[in-house]
Formats: structure tokens, sequence, C-alpha cells
């Protein structure tokens, strides 16, 4: 029993680059709710204090900046 194998290469076209539509949706809304995620979290940590965030290794600096979703769903 044999098993053959055949390729297309086509200058200047990569198949394993390239994503389906529905894959940069999904791309996209995961990466949105990362970003939503985050800014909840930085929410809650800018409510502690600067000794509390220190011990745990954050700057209420970068905090702030990264930005903060306060209010909840």
């Amino acid at each position: 029993m044999a098993t053959a194998t055949f390729t297309t290469n086509v200058a200047g076209v990569s198949h394993g680059s390239t994503k389906s539509l529905f894959r940069k949706a999904l791309d996209s809304m995961v990466a949105a709710r990362e970003r939503q995620a985050r800014r909840y979290v930085n929410g809650y940590l800018l409510s502690l204090d600067d000794a509390t965030l220190t011990a745990y290794g954050y700057d209420r600096a970068d905090l702030e900046r990264q930005g903060s979703m306060t209010a909840s769903f």
C-alpha cells in the first residue's frame, strides 16, 4: 500500500498564515474580552492603597496609564 502526497506551491502565497473570517472574528472577540478583563482588574487594584500595591509588585502610575473600569455590569 502506497501513500502519495501532492503539494502545489504558488509563489508569494503562504497557506499557513492566512486566517479565515471566522478565526479573525474569534481572535478579535478574545482580544476585546482580554482588554475588558484587564480594565476590570486594574479598577480593583487601583482601589488598594500604595503599600499593598507595592507589596504585590504593582505601580499605581502604570495601572492608571493602562486604564480601568470601575463600573460593574
